[in-house]
């Protein structure tokens, strides 16, 4: 029996918490729209949601109606967390809450973006499989350190479903679609939206070191990638040198020559990179950052922030 065959529509829901990405969402609930235009009728049903039921606000300021957060026997077979900006704005414990109820009931639970720190909090990801948007992972992994998530576009692991967000959910609804549907109506939809060129899940979130460094030497990208892997504990210059095959002198010179900077420079660069987000995103205090980034105190980690930025981490933080 092919899903267009199939009498019942599929009760799909949305969380939004405020300060969605509108693109986030968008790219997971339109396709959905799509497929019951294209099938001329409702084969899905879509119902949105916020922490108190009024209209949810995303991250630029457009207000998406939306209903309470629902209830016992909600009907619902999947439902979203939608979730954008900080961790430390998502406090919710009704959220969490629903969210251990619905899971309960064996509704499938899903998170987009920041979505899936919140099923995280809700202990709906212990020993799961899943993903988060690389900019949060900083964040979850200080505050649920028992927790792995890779860095995969989306994630289905049996009743929890997790994406990175941005454009990702296009790929995602594509399977899930196809699941229900048939990879000839699922390719209808992606077609739909000139989404000729539907990801693998294990796609990367983020352009190759080679992109983002415009650096093409395999051994300083074995050496950028070791570094970002280290950031509470960094590593030396020669055990760095012994990694990229080469001499200290001569790995300071792939430095200067390839990224116009030092060895020092660059994992400084890298960990302070690091911090930020975690003064933007995490509960920890200033002197834990500290800590986490490879510094050997608070002060030595506020004089090398204020020369890279300008500005001290209380500031960061504040603003």
């Amino acid at each position: 029996m092919t899903a267009i065959d199939s009498k019942n529509s599929q009760n799909i829901g949305f969380i939004l918490i405020p300060g969605f990405a509108l693109m986030s969402f968008a790219s997971a609930s339109e396709p959905l729209r799509a497929a019951n235009l294209l099938a001329g009728r409702e084969i899905y049903r879509l119902s949105i949601f916020s922490p108190d039921g009024t209209p949810a606000v995303s991250s630029g300021g457009v207000p998406v109606p939306a209903e309470p957060l629902p209830g016992r026997g909600s009907g619902l077979g999947t439902v979203f967390v939608c979730a954008g900006g900080s961790p430390r704005d998502w406090h919710y414990p009704a959220v969490l809450a629903c969210l251990r109820q619905l899971a309960r009931e064996g509704v499938r639970i899903g998170g987009i973006s920041g979505g899936p720190y919140l099923l995280a909090a809700a202990g709906l990801l212990a020993e799961r499989d899943f993903t988060i948007h690389w900019e949060h992972a900083p964040a979850l992994l200080e505050a649920f350190p028992a927790l792995a998530p890779r860095q995969a576009r989306f994630v289905i692991d049996g009743s929890r479903i997790t994406c990175g967000g941005g454009i990702a959910p296009l790929d995602m609804m594509h399977v899930l679609i196809s699941e229900r549907m048939g990879a000839d109506f699922a390719r209808r939809v992606s077609d739909w939206y000139l989404h000729t060129e539907v990801s693998e899940p294990t796609a990367p979130q983020r352009g190759s070191l080679a992109e983002r460094y415009g650096v093409h030497h395999p051994g300083l990208l074995g050496v950028l990638e070791k570094m970002e892997e280290t950031i509470e504990m960094p590593l030396d210059r020669a055990a760095m040198a012994r990694i990229a095959g080469v001499t200290p002198r001569h790995l300071d010179r792939l430095f200067a020559a390839h990224l116009g900077s030092t060895f020092l420079e660059q994992y400084r660069r890298i960990r302070l990179q690091h911090a930020r987000r975690l003064l933007e995103q995490s509960p920890l205090s200033i002197s834990e950052i500290a800590i986490a980034t490879g510094f050997s105190s608070g002060a030595h980690f506020a004089r090398a922030y204020r020369s890279l930025y300008g500005i001290a981490p209380g500031d960061t933080r504040q603003a």
